[in-house]
């Protein structure tokens, strides 16, 4: 009995022991099948890269962006005893006003945006106060009820987007357009909307984000090895331009000063080598601020010099005539009537400023007769002017560079068999064409008949500083050089002696023509004008190419009087700034002051 009493004990205590390793089984498959909410021993960190910047020739940064952050607490993290410490070591690093801090971390509890437009540099030292805040125990270590696991949430600096700048305020705007905000999962970027910074958006636009990631230290930072992967951040390519900030800034004041003088509606200019298209000056005087862009900025948003089409009048008499010397149709010399000033073609009357009995051929364009030119116009054929008009490139976009161009617009080769569109159009009526277009073909006859593209970007940079240069356009021989050299003789005449006087500079070849043209309202002419001159000046080693028009001035109608002295007062910033250098040379003098009789 008591022998069976025993084995009982044994066995009860054996389905006790059993029992228990069951339990005990149980327990760690539960804890081994369980999901826990362990810290995972690796880390990742990401970086944005950022946007390209616009450069000028002479290496300022006309456009360009830096990065933003913000900075994030969580209050209840806070050692009490240390939020002092905390607010007054914030305030340094940040410049942020410590009554301000604490407001901030007053109006609630929990996760505080203290700034959300922290700059780049103070985001570096943000980030080493946020370790150092963390070593002084400033921040307290917290258990999670939900999880049970304790852990401690400090200083965060995160990026939080970027903001482009224009250290030049409003320099160069109409041609650097500007740019609008793109959000991207709480993000902020850019995008370009207008000029250059829509033109390049592809090549100005970040390349390639930063990432880094491998094991983690105790305060969660990324432990650098051979087990860890570090791809870099690539930022977008600058772009360099062929204008320097030093001429442009001269140029855009002059401009300013002259469309108050002749209160005009808008002046622009531009000035290229005729010999390589490189572009030293784009200005308008109707600019804008791209960070505050008010209603009545909207005009000025538009890249006039391309955007801004217009009837050019009397400066494309000299195309008109350079195709009728090309064609052999006439003669500098012959005698062309000018019927006192008045002179009728079918239903339209023609008229002349000033009134002329006759005049030599070159002198229709010397002294700009309306009368002349119409009557040698009609010695070419629809199908010929029209050629010759596209030839000169009219109708097609005159600069890769810039987005948004205006072409203008020509009459048909048929239209153009008509006396009266034949007459009108070869002194710049009944067709449109922007400043760039007519600068490009009057580089033609300052570059022996070829026709340069205007050229505004010089190369791209990318992130190692090295200068990718993009290739020059083919030039076009519009006209043969012989034709372009004895029209270039020609325009320098109309300085020395016709409507361009005001353009003369002694020691430089200064060449050009005016023209003047009613401006189109609802379908009629009204008395409202816009004046041009177009022309070059050079000395002995460089040679420019300048476009001026005046939009509306109130001063005077006359080209004479308003786009001229425009001209002329660039010119005398070019010597100033040492692109030009007037000679003493009296074989250049003479060239410079070619007359009536050494024409002849």
């Amino acid at each position: 009995m008591a022998n069976h009493n025993k084995s009982k004990k044994i066995l009860f205590l054996y389905v006790l022991i059993s029992l228990g390793f069951l339990i005990f089984l149980g327990v760690m498959l539960l804890t081994v099948l369980k999901s826990r909410h362990l810290p995972s021993q690796y880390a990742k960190e990401s970086s944005r890269a950022q946007r390209g910047s616009i450069i000028s020739a002479d290496g300022f940064k006309l456009a360009t962006t830096k990065k933003l952050y913000k900075a994030v607490v969580n209050t209840r993290y806070i050692d009490p005893d240390k939020k002092d410490l905390f607010v007054e070591l914030f305030s340094i690093y940040s410049g942020i006003d410590t009554k301000e801090i604490r407001k901030r971390l007053l109006k609630h509890k929990g996760v505080v945006v203290l700034s959300y437009n922290i700059p780049q540099i103070q985001a570096h030292y943000l980030k080493k106060l946020a370790r150092e805040l963390r070593r002084f125990k400033v921040f307290m270590e917290l258990k999670n009820k939900k999880t049970g696991l304790r852990s401690i949430h400090g200083l965060s600096i995160i990026e939080s987007g970027e903001s482009r700048l224009y250290p030049y305020g409003n320099l160069l705007t109409p041609v650097i357009g500007y740019p609008h905000k793109v959000e991207d999962n709480g993000y902020t970027s850019v995008s370009g909307v207008k000029g250059l910074e829509k033109r390049f958006d592809l090549e100005l636009s970040a390349r390639q984000n930063g990432l880094s990631r491998g094991k983690r230290d105790v305060n969660s930072y990324i432990i650098l090895n051979k087990e860890s992967f570090t791809k870099p951040e690539i930022d977008g390519l600058d772009i360099k331009l062929t204008i320097p900030v030093a001429l442009q800034i001269k140029i855009e004041r002059m401009l300013d000063d002259m469309k108050k003088e002749l209160r005009a509606k808008q002046i622009m200019i531009a000035i290229m080598n005729s010999k390589t298209g490189d572009v030293y000056a784009m200005a308008s005087s109707n600019r804008f601020l791209p960070k505050a862009i008010k209603r009545s900025d909207y005009p000025s948003l538009r890249s006039g010099m391309i955007e801004y089409s217009f009837e050019p009048g009397s400066v494309i008499k000299p195309i008109t005539f350079s195709l009728l010397l090309e064609k052999g149709l006439v003669n500098p010399y012959d005698l062309v009537n000018g019927h006192n000033g008045r002179f009728k073609i079918g239903r339209k009357v023609i008229t002349d400023e000033h009134r002329f009995d006759w005049l030599s051929a070159e002198n229709v364009i010397v002294y700009s007769s309306n009368i002349g030119i119409a009557q040698l116009a009609q010695k070419l054929s629809g199908y010929e002017f029209y050629e010759g008009l596209q030839s000169f490139g009219f109708t097609q976009k005159s600069t890769p560079d810039l987005i948004y161009e205006k072409t203008g617009s020509i009459p048909s080769s048929k239209r153009l068999e008509n006396k009266i569109y034949k007459a009108t159009c070869s002194y710049g009526y009944g067709m449109r064409a922007n400043l760039m277009q007519l600068l490009r073909a009057y580089s033609a006859f300052n570059n022996n008949g070829r026709m340069v593209y205007p050229k505004i970007v010089k190369s791209f940079v990318d992130e190692h500083g090295r200068d990718n240069i993009l290739p020059y356009e083919e030039q076009v021989q519009a006209i043969k050089s012989v034709t372009a050299a004895r029209m270039k003789k020609i325009l320098i005449k109309t300085v020395n002696q016709g409507t361009g006087k005001k353009a003369i500079t002694p020691g430089l070849i200064v060449g050009g023509k005016t023209g003047t043209a009613h401006i189109v309202e609802k379908g009629k002419y009204v008395r409202k004008y816009n004046t041009a001159f177009m022309g070059f000046a050079n000395d002995d080693k460089n040679y420019y190419s300048i476009g001026v028009i005046v939009i509306q001035p109130k001063k005077s109608q006359f080209a004479s009087q308003t786009s001229v002295p425009v001209f002329k007062k660039a010119v005398d910033i070019m010597i100033e700034d040492g692109y030009l250098t007037p000679s003493s040379n009296p074989d250049i003098i003479k060239k410079s002051r070619i007359s009536h009789k050494s024409l002849h």
